[in-house]
């Protein structure tokens, strides 16, 4: 039932929100009043962040000093850190000091080998975020804080400060473990694409249970009509042809939809204001009386009837925007596609035999590659964002244009088509930029779809030269 288009809808909306909510570290800014203990701690701060890298395996400079262990190089902490452009970039400006910290690095590199904690994370076959979190965050607070190598090298600078030396640990420590909140965002955004998806099928199964909800109010309210003091004959002998309806009771016979209402709590008598005002605006349309007094009386009328009041009435109803969005954050954003599926649904319908059982409910995946397309888009277009934002940036320059002044969002569409053009070969490369498109033109800025076609244009010849695209 949920297609590729909303998956991709879903997996830009997901991206944009976790890259505009990232921040992989938390680097400390230039003190505001720079006293002696503050100046000192700043620079010794960026000095420390140098020798973390270094111990990973980064190189400085000129220097011959280098380090190489499989276990510290593939810390996802140290990996984050060498990746990060920011740490990397405001730590360049210290590289020409970097050789005052050789002795103490290799002392410092010694102990870290030897201790305990590195033996215990060695022999960890699985290490989770936490893990290398705490495996730096306990390498600063013992090893490098109680280092007289270490302690010594910073005293070199004229500047030198044991207030400013502590604080200096401190604020790397924060810095390292800001990171464990970068990856829990990734975690969160990875478990928010799922649920926003599960989301989308609950809505296409409630909306599927409203026309059972509507019959019924109007059933309750026939029966009250009986039961007037002054009742007419209308009122006694009223035409049932709404409440009859054959598709309503396929659906109120179906065990799946009625097994995922009480599994999800379904209940559309929750809000019965919203019932109500939906069932007035049906009882007095002209569909309404038209469908009440036509000769044609079959599974296909009643289909079709349904179809046209969930188009006309209760899609476009502002009633139904204000109670889906009450109700769910994802739910305005996914009505206009989900309609379009209850809409499906209701015509294919209408092809049962009146007696036949039918199963009313479409799966929430068509198969299992649709299953795992969204998670593995959103994946990997995180796992390679560098290398694609290079791509786009590489065709803005030529085509003059500013990147900073670039659309945050046209950046992340245009990521994610990358990704989905380099890595599901069966899907055509036409479809993957129209689709880009459409969402740029709905999600981003009026011309934002142009831009991004030209930009992606560009891109797709590129890569096939470079031998890295090889579909059509």
């Amino acid at each position: 039932m949920i297609n590729r288009v909303l998956i991709r809808i879903k997996v830009v909306q997901m991206l944009f929100c976790y890259y505009l909510n990232r921040n992989e570290f938390k680097l400390y800014p230039v003190p505001d009043v720079p006293s002696r203990d503050k100046q000192f701690a700043y620079s010794m701060y960026l000095d420390l962040l140098l020798m973390v890298l270094r111990l990973t395996g980064y190189k400085v400079g000129n220097s011959t000093l280098s380090f190489s262990n499989k276990f510290i190089a593939d810390n996802r902490i140290g990996k984050a850190l060498r990746a990060d452009s920011a740490i990397k970039e405001t730590v360049y400006k210290r590289s020409a000091v970097a050789a005052r910290y050789d002795s103490a690095l290799e002392a410092l590199y010694s102990e870290i080998t030897k201790s305990a904690l590195y033996r215990s994370y060695t022999h960890k076959k699985e290490k989770s975020v936490t893990d290398d979190m705490d495996f730096w965050t306990v390498i600063i607070n013992t090893i490098f804080a109680k280092s007289a190598e270490l302690l010594a090298a910073a005293r070199t600078d004229e500047n030198f400060t044991n207030v400013g030396f502590e604080s200096a640990l401190t604020m790397v420590e924060s810095t390292i473990k800001s990171c464990g909140d970068s990856r829990k965002l990734l975690v969160d955004s990875r478990r928010d694409l799922r649920r926003s998806l599960d989301k989308a099928y609950e809505l296409y199964n409630r909306l599927l249970l409203l026309p059972c909800a509507l019959v019924q109010l109007q059933d309750q309210r026939l029966d009250a009509a009986k039961c007037k003091y002054l009742a007419t004959a209308e009122d006694l002998n009223p035409n049932m042809r709404f409440v009859d309806n054959r598709m309503v009771k396929l659906l109120r016979d179906d065990e799946q939809l009625q097994d995922f209402a009480a599994e999800n709590h379904i209940n559309w008598y929750d809000d019965i204001d919203f019932l109500q005002k939906i069932l007035d605006s049906i009882v007095k349309s002209e569909l309404y009386a038209n469908y009440m007094n036509a000769e044609e009386d079959s599974m296909q009328a009643d289909c079709e009837f349904w179809r046209q009041v969930m188009k006309q009435i209760i899609l476009p109803s502002d009633s139904l925007a204000e109670l889906l969005e009450s109700q769910s954050v994802y739910w305005n954003d996914d009505v206009d596609i989900i309609g379009t599926f209850v809409l499906k649904t209701f015509r294919r319908l209408s092809a049962v035999k009146e007696g036949d059982a039918a199963q009313a409910v479409l799966p929430q995946f068509k198969d299992k590659e649709d299953e795992k397309f969204g998670e593995e888009l959103f994946t990997d277009t995180i796992d390679n964002y560098d290398t694609y934002r290079g791509h786009i940036d590489r065709f803005i320059n030529a085509n003059h244009w500013d990147p900073e002044r670039l659309a945050f969002m046209d950046v992340i569409v245009m990521a994610t088509a990358i990704s989905e053009l380099l890595n599901f070969p069966a899907i055509p490369i036409p479809v993957t930029l129209n689709e880009y498109i459409e969402i740029a033109n709905a999600y981003s800025t009026p011309r934002s779809g142009q831009f991004i076609n030209g930009i992606l244009f560009s891109i797709i010849n590129y890569l096939r030269e470079e031998g890295k695209l090889l579909k059509k």
